[in-house]
């Protein structure tokens, strides 16, 4: 069943050339959802990506994507301006998606490594926090949103436990959050629904960037009583579910995806 198929429906994701936010694209598309991709990649990367990409547009939907920097603001205006000429004939974004990894994996102290500094936090945080809230809003302002809408952002373990190298990243999840509770109070008059999915551990190319990723990657196997590790596409089955007609009353919350990985 293709339920969002010509719907004029949009997904916006925030980082989807890889990941959770390719997951979720491809999820997305298989059931009748357009895709709209904002991403940031070197031309080196191009070939493997535009194969990804094909897998999406082979669904039959519509699809754009944008290798800019997400963050930078006159960047976004590029992005909101097209779409309002794309979207012409009623197009609306159904599900806004923050996928972001953009951050700082330096130590709090270290002898022979560069550590972290008041610039690498702001950075961190920004890129991959308050980058919600300046989408979130551009896109209202612009009226390209739909009655009903889906925001829904990506947070991690690191929210609530100390992991090395993790501190700026951590302090942007806890942002990330405080930011997507906030706009599903304030926008909920608008028809915004806004959640966290707090995935277990994934191995992607964000994690592999983490010092000493092999360890918390043979941890997470033992403490899951699945005893796997999360899957992108196990994440994007959730943001399937939560962009549906029957998900209209879950907002403002965390949701765990990690097959019980947070239970030990």
């Amino acid at each position: 069943m293709k339920e969002f198929q010509n719907k004029n429906q949009w997904a916006l994701i925030l980082g989807g050339s890889s990941g959770l936010g390719l997951a979720t694209a491809k999820k997305l598309a298989k059931h009748g959802m357009n895709i709209c991709i904002v991403h940031r990649n070197s031309r080196s990367q191009d070939d493997v990506i535009q194969a990804e990409f094909n897998t999406i547009i082979k669904e039959g939907v519509q699809f754009k994507s944008f290798n800019i920097d997400a963050s930078k603001a006159e960047k976004r205006d590029v992005v909101i301006e097209e779409l309002k000429t794309l979207f012409i004939e009623k197009g609306v974004i159904r599900t806004l998606i923050h996928s972001i990894a953009k951050g700082n994996l330096k130590p709090m102290i270290s002898q022979d490594k560069p550590v972290l500094k008041n610039d690498d936090f702001a950075l961190t945080i920004n890129a991959m926090a308050i980058s919600l809230y300046d989408w979130t809003k551009a896109i209202f302002d612009a009226n390209l949103f739909a009655d009903d809408v889906r925001i829904i952002s990506f947070t991690s373990e690191g929210n609530t436990k100390a992991w090395k190298n993790y501190a700026a990243v951590s302090g942007a999840k806890v942002t990330l959050e405080a930011i997507t509770r906030s706009i599903a109070l304030e926008f909920a008059p608008f028809g915004i629904k806004a959640n966290c999915i707090q995935a277990g551990v994934t191995d992607t190319s964000s994690l592999r960037m983490i010092p000493d990723s092999e360890t918390i990657i043979e941890h997470s196997l033992i403490r899951n009583p699945n005893k796997r590790l999360t899957l992108p596409e196990d994440v994007a089955n959730v943001v399937y579910l939560l962009s549906k007609d029957e998900a209209s009353w879950i907002t403002g919350t965390t949701i765990p995806v990690d097959g019980g990985e947070h239970l030990s």
